[in-house]
This record gives structure tokens, C-alpha cells and sequence, in this order.
């Protein structure tokens, strides 16, 4: 299993994937809750230990947080819940960059161990995209955090490996997520459209040009005023 061999060292890079990685009946890849302005962005700048999200604030994800997926007791469970919610089931690894793990220079921080304190929320093991690997880090609850140097192909194929049949979230940030679409890896992807305009940040759409001719797209609006966009890959897309 890759998520064993990655526990033998730093500096393991993960095995080539296979030259058709969709030979094989296989788990989905999918995104879920990734917040963007209507212009795009889906995270603002500068991005620091004081403000994750740059000038974008919490202004991107304020319509989760008002949901009983977040609040637990205290939140609705409206459309915007039904569409939380499907964040979580069904899910045997998550991948996501750097920039999601820490604020720049958490490499150089070898105490570092991301936002989430001693039990982070995603209790599977957990692959984090960065040039500097280090070794692998095991947190309450299940997470283990895996560090790799590896394309979204590779990083793909050690998901997988770890998620037992399950399915394989893509977390994010942006450039994470443009990436895994931009090589066709993508299944199933949730983007919520907020009503604000950030006019600077990290943009998902960047070089995805066409991207509706491979997937059937719905859209609701809630009364929250957010727009819920699904992405369902055709059957046969690349």
C-alpha cells in the first residue's frame, strides 16, 4: 500500500500511475464546498498565518457556516445543508496543496501540523501536494497527513491506493483543484458561486476553457443568495 511505503521516509516520491488509470473499475474523484466570488476567485490575497484567505476574509464561506453541516444544533437545514453535507460521505483520502495545508513558510516550521489542531476533520488519510516532503504525520481521529512531491496523476494513484474502494476528495486550494480538472481527473465537482466580487486571489477557471463540454452542469440558488454549480462528467469524457 503507498500510504505504508510513504511511511518509510521524508523524501519518497509516489509511484507512477498506470498509463490509463480508468482501465479498471475504480472510486470517483470529487470536490465538494469550494466557495468562489463571482468573479472566480476562490481565495483572496495576501495569504498569511492571520488571514488564510487573503482580503476574501470568511466572506466566501459564510453561507456554510449558517448550516446545520457546520453548526450542528444551531444551523438550517435548508439547501445549502443537503448540499454541505455531501462533503463527507463515501470518502477514503483527500489530496490538497500546500497553500491549504499551512500559510506560506510552514515548510520551514517542522513543528507544523496545519490549521486544524490535534484532531483535524478529515479522519482518513490525507495527501499533501509540496515540493518540500517531509514524513508522514499521524493526528487523532484517523488523519494521517502524507506529504508528497508528485503530479496529480501520481498523487492520484497513492490516494486511491489508501482509500480502500472509497472515493478520493480533492480539497483544494484553487490551483489544486484547476490542476486536477485541467488533466481530466476530475469525477464530480461542487462549486458554490457567492454573491461577492473579490477582483483578485487565485482564480479556478484560469486555463479550463471549454470545461462545459465535458461534464453535465446544474445549477440551484438558494436563499442564502449563493448559486450551487455541480459538474457530472459524461459519460466517455476524457
Amino acid at each position: 500500500m503507498a500510504a505504508k511505503a510513504m511511511a518509510a521516509g521524508p523524501a519518497l516520491r509516489c509511484p507512477l500511475a498506470s498509463d490509463d488509470y480508468r482501465s479498471t473499475p475504480m472510486s470517483l474523484t470529487r470536490i465538494h464546498n469550494l466557495s468562489i466570488s463571482l468573479d472566480g476567485f476562490a481565495t483572496g490575497e495576501p495569504q498569511s498565518m492571520e488571514t488564510p484567505f487573503g482580503h476574501a476574509g470568511e466572506r466566501l464561506h459564510e453561507w456554510m457556516f449558517a448550516t446545520r453541516f457546520w453548526a450542528k444544533t444551531s444551523g438550517t437545514m435548508g439547501a445549502d445543508h443537503a448540499f454541505a453535507e455531501r462533503h463527507e460521505p463515501g470518502i477514503g483520502a483527500e489530496i490538497m496543496g500546500a497553500n491549504k495545508f499551512g500559510p506560506p513558510g510552514w515548510q520551514d516550521d517542522a513543528d507544523w501540523k496545519g490549521w486544524w489542531g490535534p484532531n483535524p476533520p478529515f479522519h482518513t488519510p490525507t495527501f499533501v501536494l509540496t515540493h518540500r516532503p517531509r514524513p508522514p504525520i499521524e493526528m487523532a481521529g484517523g488523519t494521517t497527513f502524507h506529504f508528497l512531491d508528485a503530479s496529480p496523476t501520481e498523487a492520484l494513484q497513492a490516494a486511491r491506493e489508501a482509500a480502500g474502494g472509497q472515493d478520493v476528495r480533492i480539497g483544494g486550494g484553487a490551483t489544486v483543484v484547476r490542476d486536477f480538472v485541467a488533466a481530466g481527473l476530475v469525477d464530480h465537482m461542487h462549486l458554490v458561486q457567492v454573491p461577492i466580487v473579490l477582483g483578485r486571489g487565485i482564480r479556478v477557471w484560469d486555463g479550463l476553457e471549454a470545461l462545459e463540454e465535458d461534464y453535465d452542469i446544474e445549477a440551484v440558488s438558494t436563499p442564502s443568495g449563493v448559486t450551487h454549480l455541480t459538474f457530472t462528467r459524461r459519460t466517455g469524457g476524457n
